[in-house]
């Protein structure tokens, strides 16, 4: 009898754990099913709030030169 597919890999739980950690998680958990659930908890420091200017985002010239090369059409 051949085995079956995993549900959860190691690279998905690793995965799981790093985006976890980088989010602040108190917990991670992966159930019989598959099922991988992140535990957050709610931020108690405030987002420092902007001075009303929003500022805008411009690509460096390498990333343009990059963006150029793969435009299709």
């Amino acid at each position: 009898m051949p085995r079956r597919p995993a549900k959860v890999t190691q690279a998905d739980i690793a995965r799981a754990i790093r985006a976890g950690k980088e989010a602040g998680a108190t917990e991670v958990t992966v159930d019989g099913d598959g099922v991988i659930r992140i535990s957050l908890t709610a931020s108690t420091h405030l987002i420092g709030r902007t001075n009303g200017h929003d500022q805008e985002w411009t690509p460096s010239a390498s990333l343009q030169r990059y963006l150029k090369r793969t435009e299709s059409g």
